[in-house]
């Protein structure tokens, strides 16, 4: 519909990655008679941080993370948070096998069972291991992780990283083999596929120049084609800021009040790769470290197998990079320009704190080829320069939150930001976010769409059969639908 110029919809997708292509296949499921346009500024869906080369590909669900399993004071292992973030894992998983059996995904392909290992060293960290795995071990979401500390059998599994290792140093690994690796771009592409063939408009190649609310509570977006510069307007009721790194300063050019004090520092990930087949032959699994000291949670290395159209890869890092950008393919004055009045006082707090981060990332600028293959040696001994080519991944833009008391903490994870009448939000922050998608935008949904969202309830339980219900509590609804969409996802574990 259109209104002197202006086209009138129901709902904005902003950026076309994981969360939007999420979002709008759950409310073409729902509303199939409303209107839906994604925006995306690139040419294509999914090459920011949904691209497979820009993330991990790591089905986060906490079984090998250990920055989700801390060490308390006494010596004991505290698993809320994984159990949380495996809760979050599942119901994507849930949908995802919904999304399979009725047409929503026509190829599975996106999705490989890859088994998940923690890999410690030295005395100390092997004991914190089995602390941990005795910790999960009465959980069911966790009950099929292993503890293995024999030498003979730490080389079966993981023959690459036994070659050349001198096992006089302890070792252990906890593994499950219920771990995945994804493609979130091939994954986006399938999600945005369906919502277009379902009446959805997608705009490639444009870019969101301004947003402003209206007096009846929907919104007018400004629009730029940024090839022909030729100009746009669109009103929605509803908006999604799915954008990554762009999220911020649109919700800054939003004026709503719940952005205040928001601010974003990004970091770059750099990843040593070899598509070599004997290497890939040699390492089947996606085996995590413990983060380096001054490393961000999401620093911790990790050495990975990779399913990436079609074929095998190895992945090594993350290293740390920088740019002011907000996006691999942004603006050298994203940071800059993000910098506002109501937000200067979170980032000089977070400044004035995180000066052991900010060492991390300048020693990390100067690792040479050579450095880099070093510390790969910790996973894989036996690893050759010659072999490694170094790769540029996405850009994360880290979450700065207002704090009364210490002016701006710096947080990791992802943050959903909306507007108190629901007509708006937007979505900050990284990982775990692409694996828990689905619940992430469950609760927006919730939040947004408050008095549609009690009769969504029997589509969206056909979607989540477990939803409302802890899975870690319910034994045997776990295995109920964990079985289901093993079965129907493919994924070949019991």
């Amino acid at each position: 519909m259109s209104d002197g110029g202006t086209t009138r919809v129901d709902v904005v997708l902003v950026g076309a990655g994981i969360m939007s292509a999420t979002l709008g296949a759950l409310l073409r499921r729902l509303e199939p008679d409303w209107s839906i346009t994604v925006i995306e500024r690139l040419d294509a869906a999914a090459a920011e941080s949904s691209s497979p080369w820009n993330n991990a590909g790591t089905g986060h669900s906490a079984l090998c993370e250990l920055n989700y399993t801390p060490q308390r004071a006494d010596g004991s292992i505290d698993i809320t948070k994984a159990v949380t973030i495996n809760e979050q894992f599942q119901v994507t998983r849930q949908f995802w096998a919904y999304a399979i059996e009725n047409g929503i995904l026509a190829d599975r392909g996106f999705l490989n069972p890859v088994p998940h290992v923690s890999f410690v060293r030295g005395a100390d960290r092997v004991a914190y291991l089995r602390r941990r795995r005795a910790a999960l071990a009465g959980n069911p979401l966790f009950a099929r992780t292993e503890l293995i500390d024999d030498p003979d059998e730490f080389a079966r599994r993981l023959p690459l990283m036994a070659a050349k290792r001198d096992f006089s140093e302890p070792v252990a690994l906890n593994w499950a083999d219920d771990g995945t690796d994804v493609d979130f771009g091939a994954l986006s592409k399938q999600l945005l596929g369906y919502c277009v063939r379902n009446g959805a408009t997608a705009l490639f190649g444009h870019e969101v120049r301004n947003l402003t609310r209206r007096s009846d509570g929907s919104w007018t977006l400004a629009i730029s084609n940024r090839r022909t510069r030729e100009k746009r307007t669109l009103n929605a009721r509803f908006v999604f800021l799915g954008a990554g790194g762009d999220t911020l300063p649109l919700l800054q050019k939003s004026g709503i009040k719940e952005a205040k004090g928001f601010a974003g520092f990004p970091i770059g990930g750099r990843f040593l790769r070899s598509g070599k087949p004997e290497l890939t032959a040699a390492h089947r699994a996606k085996v995590y470290g413990v983060p380096a000291a001054g490393a961000p949670p999401l620093g911790a290395l990790h050495l990975d197998l990779r399913y990436v159209n079609g074929k095998s890869w190895l992945v090594f890092g993350p290293y740390a990079g920088w740019s002011p950008k907000f996006l691999k393919y942004g603006h050298a004055s994203d940071l800059p320009r993000s910098i506002k009045p109501d937000n200067v006082l979170s980032m000089l707090g977070v400044g004035v704190r995180e000066m052991t981060l900010v060492n991390y990332l300048i020693s990390q600028l100067r690792l040479s080829h050579p450095d880099r293959v070093r510390v790969l040696r910790e996973f894989a001994p036996g690893a050759l320069d010659s072999d490694w080519e170094l790769t540029a991944a996405g850009q994360r833009v880290q979450v700065i939150r207002r704090d009364k008391r210490k002016g701006g903490v710096l947080e990791f994870g992802t943050t959903v930001v909306g507007s108190e009448d629901g007509s708006i939000a937007g979505m900050l922050g990284g990982s775990p976010g692409a694996s828990t998608a689905v619940p992430i935008m469950l609760d927006v949904l919730r939040r947004c769409f408050a008095q549609r969202y009690q009769a969504w309830q029997p589509v969206l339980k056909e979607m989540v059969p477990s939803l409302g219900a802890q899975l870690s509590q319910e034994p045997a609804l776990f295995d109920e639908v964990w079985t289901r969409g093993s079965k129907v996802l493919k994924l070949g574990v019991s």
